[in-house]
């Protein structure tokens, strides 16, 4: 029996996503490529650069990157994929992740949903208000608005898929302690007014585990 890759995340650095976005340029069929690692957990963006090609060697050197900013060499870690040429072809990557005790992962052939939360992301990027509509003047604008989009994702979006907290403020532990104190302030809130509530309040209990395509754990061939 064959089954799409799942894994559950606890914790920040448990499982990592990553994926290749285009950016397009003001000349037509040129465009820029956006390497971005994510972690599932938290949903923070621990790693990205916008490069002028698709290869293999420039992910081994961003993952090796992202695994030294995040202080998690030698730690248990998946990094899943979808099946692109980048992801699955590279010996340099590949290596680099045997090298840096990466397990690697990658979704389906001709499946277009085992990489759910890179997938997500690249909708994000790409309805974006912000992103310049009729693409990029060169590479260094595309780096430059990535940066600016990459920090303001981390530290200023409340990311609805994880009780409306930064990737940062999860990424960190400390959605623990904020949710609690919003559950507080809402059932004070509830108790005060008791009319104004039909039922129970918003659930901010804490997420404690993200799975990476559980729910597809289903029969695809033998």
């Amino acid at each position: 029996m064959i089954y799409p890759t799942s894994y559950t995340a606890k914790n920040a650095n448990e499982a990592w996503s990553w994926d290749i976005s285009y950016l397009p340029s003001q000349v037509k069929g040129l465009y820029f490529y956006l390497y971005f690692f994510e972690d599932i957990y938290s949903r923070m963006i621990v790693g990205s650069e916008v490069y002028a090609q698709e290869r293999g060697e420039l992910a081994a050197d961003l993952v090796e990157r992202a695994v030294i900013s995040q202080k998690c060499c030698g730690q248990p870690l998946v990094l899943h994929s979808d099946n692109g040429a980048p992801m699955k072809s590279s010996i340099f990557l590949l290596a680099k992740l045997y090298d840096l005790g990466i397990t690697p992962s990658r979704g389906r052939p001709r499946v277009s949903n085992d990489n759910p939360y890179s997938e997500s992301m690249c909708r994000t990027l790409e309805y974006c208000p912000q992103r310049p509509a009729k693409g990029f003047v060169n590479i260094e604008q595309a780096r430059i608005w990535v940066s600016e989009f990459v920090n303001w994702y981390n530290h200023e979006h409340r990311h609805s898929r994880i009780r409306f907290v930064t990737p940062a403020q999860r990424h960190q532990g400390m959605d623990i302690e904020i949710l609690k104190r919003r559950s507080e302030v809402y059932q004070k809130a509830k108790e005060n007014n008791p009319i104004r509530w039909s039922g129970k309040t918003r659930n901010w209990a804490h997420i404690d585990r993200v799975e990476l395509n559980q729910e597809n754990r289903t029969k695809i061939g033998s």
